[in-house]
């Protein structure tokens, strides 16, 4: 028989799950309207993504590390690196190293539709497609919520202006997405899983990815009547109303202790707001710009604080910044900084400080 061994990743799954239990015992106090939620139509796949998306999460994860050693086992023997076929899985008498696309992948690719095809069928069957009466301009639904995959724009709007949330912030990530490809100096990684030797570019995808997925779990399961804050759980109260006074960034500083003390009061009228956002917009950029390099650069594995040793190099890392021409390394940063920064930046300071506005202008606001 098999032993069953806990390695460090399963003691941490594990633990994670133990805490989730717990937290739902403790905490949540209507299962009931937590169900209906959960239960909506509307909502199944963002529930069947709170699974999946941690599932495959580590099964890419398995797979690099896997891949990973064989790069390392390779790379310290040439001859094994001639004969290897390359596979993490190890090679056996009997099997080819090389099959051909039909039937063998196509055979699997007409099951995987089949499979999906069915699911379709007898989801559309079980639970009916979330479709209301029309609109009524006398009854407007509280809260009144986008379908699932437009969630993470709505909550958006609690963060930026309409126009920015709604049109500049999709259109930056769409030719984000199209630009990065080109910008991408590292020819190694196309066609299998590694995390060794393409560290940064996977880190920013799951950071990018995992945001955006916050950003529908936050809209659906957080967000109440009149788009107020409750946590999961917490029973809906639609007559709640919060208090809180939303500032802008010149008017916070001006207003707090020390700003009185240093008579920064200034900083609210015009132009001073104005070239006082401009500046912290600008060092925001500088500084996510070195924070983005040190992330390209850094080795993890030589980074202590005893010695303090906060830079060490990577080499490999080094190599491909030294293929990335200016204007990818321009535009990489420019990209990275003004989404994968800007947003959760902007969630921080809107929930925990009410800050609303980073630079005020005539003309627009961030």
């Amino acid at each position: 028989m098999a032993k069953f061994k806990l390695s460090k990743g399963k003691l941490i799954g594990l633990g994670a799950l133990v805490v989730l239990v717990l937290l739902a015992v403790f905490f949540v106090e209507d299962w009931h309207q937590l169900w209906v939620i959960s239960s909506a139509p509307d909502n199944i796949p963002i529930v069947a993504m709170l699974f999946l998306v941690p599932f495959f999460t580590w099964l890419g994860i398995k797979q690099s590390r896997a891949n990973d050693r064989l790069i390392v086992a390779l790379e310290a023997d040439p001859k094994l690196a001639k004969t290897s076929h390359r596979k993490a899985e190890p090679w056996r008498p009997g099997w080819a190293k090389e099959i051909h696309v039909w039937p063998y992948l196509v055979r699997i690719e007409f099951l995987a539709a089949v499979i999906v095809t069915v699911v379709l069928f007898v989801w559309s069957i079980v639970l009916n497609a979330p479709l209301e009466e029309p609109a009524n301009p006398n009854l407007t639904m509280n809260p009144s919520k986008a379908p699932w995959y437009f969630l993470g724009l709505q909550e958006m709007l609690v963060y930026f202006d309409p126009w920015i949330a709604g049109v500049v912030m999709p259109s930056i990530i769409m030719v984000g997405l199209m630009v990065f490809p080109y910008v991408d100096s590292n020819p190694l990684g196309n066609g299998y899983y590694t995390l060794k030797q393409r560290r940064f570019a996977v880190g920013m995808f799951c950071w990018g990815f995992l945001m955006w997925i916050l950003l529908i779990v936050i809209g659906t399961f957080i967000r109440g009547p009149g788009w107020i804050w409750f946590w999961p759980g917490q029973t809906w109260d639609h007559n709640a109303v919060v208090f809180d006074k939303n500032v802008d960034l010149h008017d916070w500083i001006a207003t707090s202790r020390i700003g009185k003390a240093l008579h920064l009061g200034f900083l609210s009228a015009n132009p001073f707001k104005f070239i006082f956002g401009l500046l912290v917009l600008s060092g925001f950029y500088i500084l996510g710009a070195l924070f983005f390099h040190w992330l390209m650069t850094v080795d993890f594995k030589k980074l202590s604080l005893r010695p303090l040793n906060l830079f060490p190099q990577d080499a490999f890392e080094q190599k491909l910044l030294a293929r990335t021409s200016l204007l990818q390394y321009l535009t990489f940063q420019f990209f990275a900084v003004s989404v994968l920064l800007a947003m959760p930046v902007k969630l921080i300071l809107r929930l925990a400080l009410t800050i609303k506005y980073v630079w005020v202008t005539p003309w627009f606001n961030i």
